[in-house]
């Protein structure tokens, strides 16, 4: 049991930072090619993509305190719980972007939602990758928890050629339909992504060390 654990709990840090990843390069890419356009109409296309790639940066500014505060409830309420609902945070954040109207729809409220929900998806960031670096190391075999605890990095990498062959569908689109909802399908299927990632993280029993500190 031990040793299938071990790997569950590698597994599930690859695909979990695997989601997180893919969830953060859509984003990025996405500012790139039609955010500025849906959120920010009204500037020149140029203002536009800079509004879209600062909203992106609000995420950075999340991560950090995020960090803290996940790291915190990790040790309080456990590994496991603080992991799913980083996932859970992640997958409704990135699918709520896709489901935000226009700014041709709602006005001003449609950049408001959309630095709100990429606020939230640096928290979930922020907690994601130490959690499960730490979960993935402490159901390692002690000689391997170098090596256990690297799957988490190999996500990020993972995250990024799943974002890239989704837009390289997506582009084929012609340009109204990209930007009128070609753009969003990136996003929404974060949703089926999300429910993989919570099938195996639940699948992955709470880290030894955890329990081991609160028999204590």
């Amino acid at each position: 049991m031990k040793k299938d654990q071990s790997k569950r709990a590698a597994a599930a840090a690859f695909v979990g930072t695997t989601i997180e990843f893919y969830d953060f390069y859509v984003y990025a890419t996405a500012a790139a090619l039609v955010l500025g356009l849906v959120f920010f109409p009204e500037t020149d296309p140029v203002t536009g993509t800079l509004a879209a790639f600062a909203t992106f940066a609000v995420g950075f500014i999340a991560r950090p305190i995020a960090a803290v505060i996940f790291g915190h409830l990790g040790d309080k309420l456990g590994r496991k719980k603080m992991l799913l609902f980083t996932m859970l945070l992640m997958g409704l954040a990135t699918t709520g972007i896709g489901l935000i109207p226009s700014y041709d729809h709602i006005g001003i409220w449609a950049p408001v939602l959309l630095i709100v929900l990429r606020f939230l998806q640096g928290l979930s960031v922020g907690g994601e990758w130490g959690g499960a670096v730490l979960m993935a190391s402490e159901h390692a075999p002690t000689h391997k928890k170098t090596f256990f605890a690297s799957f988490a990095q190999m996500g990020s990498p993972a995250g990024l050629i799943l974002c890239l062959l989704v837009f390289k569908g997506i582009t084929s689109l012609d340009e109204q339909a990209l930007l009128s909802w070609g753009w969003r399908v990136p996003f929404l299927l974060s949703f089926v992504f999300m429910l993989i990632g919570l099938a195996i993280r639940l699948g992955v029993e709470e880290s030894p060390e955890f329990k081991q500190m609160q028999a204590k």
